[in-house]
């Protein structure tokens, strides 16, 4: 089967992360896979990559000189004739900006699009212009999925004449799960983790007062929250003002994630909403106790409404500081916690589940595979130029 997967580009977040893991399952297995970035300035690819997956930067075939609407439009036709060329069974495109110009560009072609919704549109805050577009063309797409349940209702409200909406959660690469059996917290100060963009979405300003809290009445706990983002000044200016410099960490982005997460006493998420939260999904998965706030959408499924971590009101400081009270001192809960979250999510998110579900919707588009699925969780050779470890952004 050839499967064109389409993002604007594939840099550190959670979108980038469940399209590096679907790719290199699909390449594992035999099919033919291409990916492709449609931003015209991003060129990195952060996550390792199968070396038989083809990447073809969209700005490859777009004339520099173009501007403005020329330019839009530019990307779209160059889009459509590697389309032509190529002559993909199936096209999967995440995120709306995405999606929007995969349909305009396949128009025509009675290729089967399948548009990947990778947050909550009902609370993610897209603008009027693009919840306009969605309305008038997402009715187009063979199939819209959505990454949990909650989600459909609001969606089709927003996309009243959309056809198919299918729930298609994340996968989990098996590599999460084998280090989830090394994992071993630090010795020294006990290390709260957090990963996410540096935005008023992830509300890291709530996570830095509750865990001051915590802080103040003991020495042996640290906070290290991964990512960039428009709000590092205030954030830090924040650390600063609680005295806290020493004690909460603001690095950037990391290509070893799932190191840090191996030595975490525990990760803690204060988002004020998500899709399905990859960094809060691979700390399960690596058996790390979680807290999380239950924002729509996500911490809930994935805790199993809280039996396999801390759930705590979304905002709230005070709750949040219990939660890592209880997750720094009760180590049975930690321990319990831990291992159960990780069995729970190998089961539900594992590609061995995942993957089989990706099988039936290409079958429901008319496009198919004549693989195993059985065979589909092989692990893929990686390219050794490629970057190393889970991304740093959700």
């Amino acid at each position: 089967m050839k499967i064109v997967l389409l993002v604007s580009s594939m840099g550190t977040g959670g979108a980038e992360r469940v399209a590096a893991t679907l790719l290199n399952a699909w390449a594992a297995r035999g099919d033919d896979v291409t990916l492709v970035p449609t931003f015209l300035g991003a060129r990195d690819v952060f996550y390792r990559l199968d070396e038989r997956v083809r990447v073809v930067h969209l700005a490859d075939r777009v004339a520099p000189a173009a501007r403005g609407p020329a330019r839009y439009l530019a990307r779209v036709m160059a889009l459509r004739r590697l389309i032509r060329e190529s002559r993909p069974d199936v096209l999967v495109s995440f995120l709306p900006n995405v999606s929007v110009m995969t349909l305009l560009a396949s128009r025509g072609s009675r290729v089967p699009v399948i548009a990947c919704e990778h947050n909550n549109p009902s609370v993610d805050g897209r603008s009027r212009l693009w919840t306009l577009l969605c309305r008038v063309f997402y009715p187009s797409a063979r199939v819209i999925t959505v990454l949990t349940e909650g989600v459909v209702e609001p969606f089709r409200k927003m996309v009243p004449r959309a056809k198919n909406i299918v729930v298609m959660p994340n996968p989990l690469p098996d590599e999460v799960f084998e280090r989830a059996l090394a994992r071993q917290p630090s010795a020294g100060r006990k290390k709260i983790v957090s990963v996410g963009r540096l935005t008023a979405q992830k509300q890291f300003d709530v996570l830095i007062d509750a865990f001051a809290a915590v802080a103040s009445e003991r020495d042996d706990v640290a906070l290290c929250i991964f990512g960039e983002g428009a709000d590092r000044a205030s954030l830090q200016a924040q650390i600063e003002r609680l005295g806290m410099n020493g004690r909460i960490a603001l690095p950037g982005t990391t290509e070893a994630l799932w190191d840090e997460l191996a030595t975490a006493r525990a990760f803690a998420m204060s988002s004020r909403f998500e899709g399905l939260p990859m960094a809060l999904m691979e700390s399960l998965a690596l058996g790390v106790p979680c807290v999380a706030s239950d924002c729509p959408s996500g911490p809930r499924e994935l805790t199993c409404d809280g039996r396999y971590g801390l759930l705590v009101p979304v905002g709230d400081r005070e709750a949040l500081t219990h939660a890592l009270r209880r997750v720094i001192d009760d180590d049975r809960l930690c321990r319990e916690m831990g291992q159960q979250a990780s069995e729970s999510m190998r089961e539900r998110y594992g590609l061995q589940a995942i993957l089989p579900m990706w099988d039936r919707l290409f079958a429901r588009v008319g496009a198919t595979s004549t693989h195993d699925s059985a065979r589909s969780t092989a692990s893929p050779p990686l390219s050794a130029n490629r970057n190393a470890g889970a991304g740093a952004s959700d």
